[in-house]
C-alpha cells in the first residue's frame, strides 16, 4: 500500500474506494451518506443526526477555514466517518483553533480523501444509501466489504438513546444577546423586543444547539429534556409549549417517544423538526418510509400551500412522512418539497400543532425557512391567551 493509498471505503454491493488517510486510525461501519452543502462542515461532523452514518461531501476542497470554538452543534462530531475528495493542505480563518484532520483525530472520528467523491455520489443516487466501512487501518478489501455486509444496518436502529441528553437542564446560551463572532458595535441578535418570554420543553432526541440559540432568541425559556422524560417530569415544570428536535434512526424505532408525543400534543401548542416532524407523524398513527437515499444539503426547495411562498432550506434526513393515513389521523400537508414532491410539513387540523422535515435554524445552510420559530411563539402565546 503506497503512502497516498492507506485508506478504504467499501461498500456492501462491493464497490471499493482507495484513497488517503486522515483524522483517526480506526475501522468504522455505518450508512454511507452524501451531503451537498457547500460550507458547514463543522455542524455537518457535529449534528448527532448524522449518528450511525459515514459522511461524504460533494464539494471538492474541504478544510480550509479548519474548525473553531462557536459552531460545533454538539460537544463532539457525531460521524461515524468522513469522506472529501481534497483535504484543504491550510486552514485560514481568525477564528480557527486547529485543522479538520487534527480535529477528527482527537476525537478518535477516521477520514478518507482523495478518491471520486462524484462516482461515490452517483452510486448512492443510484442505487441507495448503503451500508458501508471506512478504514484507515490496514486492511483488505475483502474484509472491508465483509464488515459493511455484516453491519446490521439503520432501518429499525434507535439511536436517539445514544445522542439525547441524559439528565434535564435549562438552556442559557451566553450569545444570546450577541453571536461570539458578531465585531463590537454591530447588530445583535436579543430577545428584549418579546412582550413576554414562555417557558417550553424541548425534547432532545439528538438536537443541534443551534436550534435551542434560535428558540431563546424568539422567546423561549428552553427546558431540555431527555428522549425518555416521563410526562409527569415534563409537566412538573408547568411548560407552556413543546419543541420536538431532530435526531438520528428510525423514527418508527423509537415507540417510547410516540406515546408521549401523543399524549403531549392533546394539551399543549407543540412544534416539531425533522425527528421530531416524524415522531409526530407516527404520535398522531400516520406512517414514515425511507427515502432512497435521504435530502442532505442546504439547497432543498420547499413550497409552502399555507402562504404560497418558496423557500430554499436546510434538510438532513434519510426518512419521510408518508400521505398514507395523514388526513384520517386529522393533519394536513403544509409544505412539500419541489424536487421530489416528499412532504416537509404538516398541521393538526384542530390542534396548535406543527413540524417540518427541514431546518429552519440552518447551520449550515439558508435561513429563508426561520420564520417557523416566530410562527411557533405566535402560536404558543395565542393559547396562552385563550380563555381556560
Amino acid at each position: 500500500m503506497s503512502e497516498s493509498q492507506t485508506g478504504v471505503l467499501a461498500l456492501e454491493d462491493g464497490t471499493i474506494f482507495r484513497g488517503k488517510a486522515f483524522g483517526s486510525h480506526k475501522t468504522v461501519v455505518g450508512e454511507a451518506v452524501f451531503n451537498t452543502s457547500m460550507t458547514g462542515y463543522q455542524e455537518i461532523l457535529t449534528d448527532p443526526s448524522y449518528f450511525g452514518q459515514i459522511v461524504a461531501m460533494t464539494a471538492p476542497m474541504i478544510g480550509n477555514y479548519g474548525i473553531n470554538l462557536e459552531d460545533n452543534e454538539a460537544s463532539k462530531p457525531m460521524v461515524q466517518g468522513f469522506v472529501v475528495r481534497e483535504l484543504s493542505p491550510i486552514a485560514s480563518n481568525w477564528r480557527s483553533i486547529c485543522t479538520l484532520s487534527e480535529f477528527l483525530e482527537q476525537n478518535n472520528i477516521p477520514g478518507l480523501e482523495g478518491i471520486d467523491t462524484r462516482a461515490l455520489t452517483k452510486k448512492l443516487r443510484v442505487h441507495g444509501s448503503m451500508k458501508a466501512c471506512l478504514s484507515t487501518e490496514d486492511i483488505s478489501d475483502e474484509e472491508a466489504i465483509q464488515n459493511a455486509k455484516d453491519w446490521v444496518g439503520i432501518v429499525g436502529a434507535d439511536y436517539v438513546k445514544e445522542v439525547t441528553c441524559s439528565t434535564p437542564y435549562v438552556y442559557s446560551p451566553s450569545d444570546i444577546d450577541s453571536w461570539p463572532y458578531n465585531p463590537a458595535g454591530s447588530t445583535v441578535r436579543s430577545n428584549k423586543n418579546k412582550d413576554r418570554i414562555f417557558r417550553i420543553a424541548a425534547l432532545d432526541f439528538g438536537a443541534k444547539q443551534s436550534i435551542f440559540r434560535e428558540l431563546a432568541f424568539h422567546g423561549f425559556e428552553v427546558h431540555v429534556f431527555p428522549a425518555t422524560a416521563s410526562i409527569a417530569d415534563i409537566k412538573a415544570i408547568d411548560p407552556e409549549g413543546i419543541f420536538l428536535s431532530n435526531g438520528p434512526g428510525d423514527p418508527e424505532a423509537v415507540t417510547y417517544a410516540h406515546q408521549t408525543v401523543r399524549e403531549l400534543i392533546q394539551e399543549f401548542p407543540t412544534f416539531g423538526i425533522c425527528l421530531g416532524h416524524q415522531i409526530i407523524t407516527h404520535a398522531i398513527g400516520a406512517k414514515t418510509f425511507k427515502l432512497k437515499f435521504g435530502h442532505r444539503g442546504g439547497n432543498q426547495p420547499i413550497k409552502n400551500f399555507e402562504n404560497d411562498w418558496v423557500a430554499i432550506t436546510a434538510h438532513n434526513h434519510g426518512f419521510a412522512t408518508s400521505e398514507e393515513g395523514l388526513e384520517e389521523a386529522g393533519a394536513e400537508i403544509t409544505e412539500t418539497n419541489l424536487n421530489d414532491k416528499t412532504i416537509a410539513g404538516i398541521r393538526l387540523k384542530d390542534k396548535p400543532v406543527f413540524s417540518v422535515q427541514y431546518h429552519p435554524e440552518a447551520g449550515p445552510g439558508p435561513s429563508d425557512a426561520n420564520p417557523n420559530f416566530e410562527k411557533f411563539y405566535k402560536m404558543v402565546a395565542a393559547n396562552a391567551a385563550a380563555p381556560a
